[in-house]
């Protein structure tokens, strides 16, 4: 008879311990997923970061090396219109002069953008290398001659969009 109470009694204490269990697995288990939806959520914002910075880095570079005496004030905005700090600062400053230059010498630059990739990146700031070559032609060289360029940009974020603060020639 002490065997069937206590049978009895252990019964309730069964169903609490699972129901316990269980609901521990569930926390740990919801846990679980919110860090892990936390972790795709960061990852897919990394990727888009990075997606918006090298298309910043392409089209900054294709601005810097696509020029054309017939367009300059043109082209050279479109230059200004991604550059901020000391290259904007410095790009500027040799507007006037460059302007004379390219219009002498009826100088023609069609740059194109062969690879790009992000060196360091966090979120207000990254280093791009880029990979270009542009087919020049001027007064002399009229049928044009192949140059190719290994930039260093570095972008700085601002107002939302990444701007190139930095271009450098690199080997």
């Amino acid at each position: 008879m002490t065997r069937v109470l206590f049978a009895r009694a252990a019964r309730p204490l069964r169903r609490r311990a699972a129901l316990a269990v269980l609901a521990v697995l569930a926390a740990v288990l919801t846990a679980s997923a919110v860090l892990l939806g936390v972790g795709l959520y960061e990852r897919q914002e990394e990727d888009r970061r990075h997606q918006d910075i090298l298309a910043a880095a392409r089209q900054s570079a294709l601005n810097f090396t696509s020029l054309d005496y017939r367009h300059y004030e043109r082209d050279s905005k479109n230059v200004l219109d991604g550059a901020t700090g000391e290259f904007k600062q410095q790009f500027a400053a040799q507007t006037t002069q460059l302007t004379k230059i390219v219009a002498d010498n009826k100088s023609v630059s069609e740059g194109q953008i062969l690879d790009a990739g992000i060196a360091r990146a966090d979120e207000r700031s990254a280093r791009v290398l880029v990979v270009a070559d542009s087919k020049v032609t001027n007064v002399a060289a009229p049928q044009g001659t192949s140059r190719n360029y290994r930039l260093q940009l570095d972008l700085v974020l601002e107002d939302g969009r990444w701007l190139t603060s930095n271009v450098e020639f690199v080997g």
